[in-house]
């Protein structure tokens, strides 16, 4: 069990990030928890990543979060998979503003649903699911507590 040290840099860090993720790989799914403040964190991150010219190379990525396994990269073709949300840098930028489009009409407690809008082929699905703006990601991380 980690020490109660361990527990609040894992807690300050989902802060920090602004969501809450899991990989179910029974669903075959990603999951991203978090106010729509917090999900336009995980816009803002992709978009950022897709501005860097550094990042157009095949399988550059980055890892998000505390656990750092989510991650997302830079691929020939769009793909979700239990590895990464990867993608040429034009698909993920245009992920990204499908994320903020989706969320702009979005209501605490609906799912949006991503795989379709970017890689309809894929083994995984992306979902966001909207949580009210008192949301706390580091509730949502049961390992922390």
């Amino acid at each position: 069990m980690p020490s109660p040290k361990i527990n609040e840099s894992t807690q300050r860090e989902w802060r920090e990030l602004g969501f809450f993720y899991e990989r179910n790989d029974e669903a075959k799914e990603w999951r991203l928890q978090g106010s729509k403040i917090g999900l336009r964190r995980f816009s803002a991150a992709m978009r950022a990543y897709a501005e860097k010219p550094e990042n157009e190379l095949v399988s550059e990525h980055e890892h998000f979060g505390p656990y750092m396994y989510l991650e997302l990269g830079t691929w020939q073709h769009s793909e979700i998979t239990d590895h990464w949300i990867a993608g040429p840098l034009k698909e993920i930028a245009a992920l990204a503003d499908t994320m903020d489009i989706c969320l702009n009409s979005a209501s605490v407690g609906d799912c949006i649903f991503l795989r379709a809008a970017f890689a309809p082929t894929a083994p995984y699905e992306l979902v966001l699911e909207v949580r009210d703006g008192t949301f706390d990601p580091a509730t949502a991380d049961t390992e922390c507590w």
